[in-house]
């Protein structure tokens, strides 16, 4: 199984560099948490101008097909802010809250984070995770 941040899901539904290495990974058990999915129709309405009712449709054909929603638990959570607290910086390492819940759930889960944020990446290395490294959307890796 693998995580994915909400940027993964975006880069798919936006058919960016990394679409086809997500839409495979979308294809086998994967994983967003439930905060994520809010970042992921947060975005795509607010900043590249979608339809709410089309991506909350689109979101759950990504359920359908076998991505599952993972809840914010307690224990996500607490680790979640304990991620930020240690490892935030604003120039060197701006990981969001969001960022810090898909990598709390990944390393939860103890399973790979998908993702194509450097920061995000050197995060999850840095507590011992695994990453699954995605390209940005000019095709770089993390």
């Amino acid at each position: 199984m693998t995580i994915l941040d909400a940027q993964a899901v975006i880069a798919l539904l936006r058919e960016e560099a990394a679409a086809e290495e997500v839409g495979r990974l979308v294809a086998s058990p994967t994983m967003l948490s439930a905060l994520n999915a809010a970042e992921v129709l947060d975005q795509m309405v607010r900043v590249f101008g979608h339809d709410a009712a089309d991506i909350h449709a689109d979101l759950a054909r990504l359920q359908r097909g076998g991505l599952w929603f993972a809840p914010v638990t307690d224990e996500v959570g607490i680790l979640a802010g304990q991620l930020r607290a240690r490892h935030y910086h604003r120039t060197r390492r701006a990981v969001s809250l969001a960022d810090c819940v898909a990598a709390a759930t990944a390393l939860t889960e103890k399973q790979p984070l998908a993702t194509a944020d450097p920061a995000l990446v050197a995060m999850v290395r840095d507590q011992g995770g695994q990453v699954h490294a995605l390209p940005d959307t000019g095709g770089n890796m993390p």
